[in-house]
């Protein structure tokens, strides 16, 4: 099948909406053979197999995954990999090939499925995810709505394809990540990781305009949860742990240089100098003008 790429009149529309995950459609494909079996084969690009009805047995790299009705499987690329169907009735299911093209103007906050996929599969399977939803699930709801738009070549097929694969990766990511944090509930030492990540980009960007969002989102958790699981691990808020930082680090330039009040608040992720002054008094007790004279006279 041939690739479903962005027609050419949208691609600085889309290209500018970088919350977008930009991918290449290198074919969708629906089987209903009772005799099919996939052989061994390995591709360059993502596979994503939803299996609409019936059963079948697929083996990944190393590992049989067995899977029914309703069952996502996402497999990596360079991945060998093959599906016997093993249902007396057949099986019917739909084969999307798809990889993602570079986004050299990424918002800092945002991030891809395919960095979603290589997190979660890095620590959790290696060469595929799968994932279990229901026969009304939007997902499948979206996929149905795109075969049968490929199969109608009505004008304006092309973008409404585009358009409608670009929901999909959408509400796929969205699925991923509630699935995801399912299987981290009551795990301890997994959420101490994610958390230790969570902070280690708080160290690297709090000079940063960053919010809870922002930071819940490298981990790939909603807000809500995040928010929870890092007062349970730092015993502060995301938002307090993010104003310790920025504040330790306008008292050494405080300290160490001569730079104005307001060069500093901006360079430790303050938007405005008067928040700067407010947040300082309120944390130190002081002004960032008398915090300065008060540490040259302990010096002196």
């Amino acid at each position: 099948m041939q690739s479903t790429s962005i027609p050419k009149a949208w691609e600085g529309v889309l290209g500018a909406a970088s919350f977008i995950p930009v991918t290449s459609i290198k074919a969708i494909e629906r089987y209903r053979n009772a005799e099919w079996s996939k052989g061994l084969s390995i591709h360059e690009t993502f596979e994503m197999v939803y299996i609409k009805s019936g059963g079948g047995l697929f083996e990944i790299g190393d590992q049989a995954v067995t899977v029914g009705s309703n069952d996502i499987v996402i497999i990596k690329p360079h991945q060998h990999h093959k599906l016997e169907v093993t249902s007396d009735g057949g099986c019917d299911f739909i084969v999307l090939y798809f990889k993602f093209m570079n986004q050299s103007n990424l918002a800092m906050s945002e991030a891809s499925l395919e960095d979603f996929i290589n997190f979660v599969s890095g620590r959790e399977s290696g060469a595929f995810i799968k994932l279990k939803v229901s026969q009304k699930n939007d997902i499948i709801i979206l996929l149905n709505r795109i075969l049968k738009e490929k199969a109608s070549d009505q004008l304006g097929s092309e973008l409404l394809d585009y358009l409608m694969l670009m929901e999909l990766f959408v509400l796929i990511s969205r699925a991923l990540k509630a699935e995801w944090e399912n299987s981290i509930k009551n795990k301890s030492p997994k959420i101490k990781e994610l958390m230790h990540s969570a902070i280690q980009f708080v160290h690297n960007n709090f000079e940063r305009e960053i919010s809870i969002t922002d930071i819940a989102k490298y981990v790939f958790l909603s807000p809500s949860y995040f928010t929870r699981a890092f007062k349970e691990v730092t015993g502060l808020s995301p938002m307090q742990y993010l104003l310790n930082i920025r504040i330790k680090r306008a008292c050494e330039l405080l300290e160490e240089t001569d730079m104005k009040v307001g060069e500093i608040a901006h360079s430790v992720g303050f938007s405005n100098q008067q928040r700067f002054n407010d947040m300082f008094k309120k944390q130190i007790n002081m002004t960032p003008m008398q915090y300065r004279n008060s540490s040259k006279n302990i010096h002196n």
